[in-house]
């Protein structure tokens, strides 16, 4: 059963524009390099060979395999500098997904798409996982993948008073919230002590 949802759950220690606090380039990745391996075998095994790839609150990095050889990559981000110095991307979107969840995409536009370590930041996930439905082909996978960093001050309330396995049901509960998408897998790779630990939630765009 997915979680309730309170308006109060989006609040955040911090609510001043995001782009007041994510305008200044941050050249550095936000977990460790086991967790960077991790995430780049989580995203080989589920998300498409060739395809078209989505990369939301994109920054310096993606993480994405060699071996995925995507036909292109779509960043949508806050940062430009950040964005304009990640390899990955082919394609460089600025916009501020917390005021405007609706993404500046045409629909069935992307064969995959992926949330990487900042979930927690936001505001309306509900909206931005339904339009990130929209922007996917039927069957395609939306690959969530988050640890147990954060910015505090930024991140939600929900996830701040979150324990990490209840962090599993809230991501869940967006999904299910959107009503978009036909099922779920979680990854649970937090199973090293002294290193961050990597989950993530995957669901398939339903096809319509």
């Amino acid at each position: 059963m997915a979680i309730e949802l309170s308006q109060q759950a989006f609040e955040r220690l911090d609510e001043q524009n995001d782009r007041l606090f994510y305008g200044f380039p941050r050249f550095t990745v936000h977990i460790d390099s086991r967790a960077i391996r991790l995430a780049g075998e989580i995203f080989a095994r589920y998300l498409p060979l060739g395809g078209r790839l989505l990369d939301l609150l994109s920054s310096w990095r993606s993480h994405l395999p060699e071996t995925l050889a995507p036909a292109s990559v779509t960043g949508v981000g806050l940062n430009r500098l950040e964005m304009e110095d990640n390899p990955a991307l082919t394609r460089i979107v600025v916009q501020d997904l917390n005021r405007t969840p609706r993404l500046e995409l045409e629909d069935r536009s992307f064969d995959g798409a992926i949330l990487t370590v900042s979930v927690q930041y936001l505001t309306q996930p509900v909206a931005l996982f339904a339009d990130t439905a929209r922007v996917l082909c039927a069957g395609a996978p939306f690959v969530v993948l988050f640890s147990n960093r954060m910015f505090w001050d930024k991140a939600v309330r929900i996830w701040r008073e979150s324990s990490e396995a209840r962090r599993i049901e809230v991501v869940k509960s967006y999904f299910q919230h959107s009503e978009r998408f036909e099922r779920l897998e979680v990854v649970d790779r937090s199973e090293a002590a002294g290193f961050d630990p990597v989950y993530a939630v995957i669901g398939w765009r339903r096809d319509d």
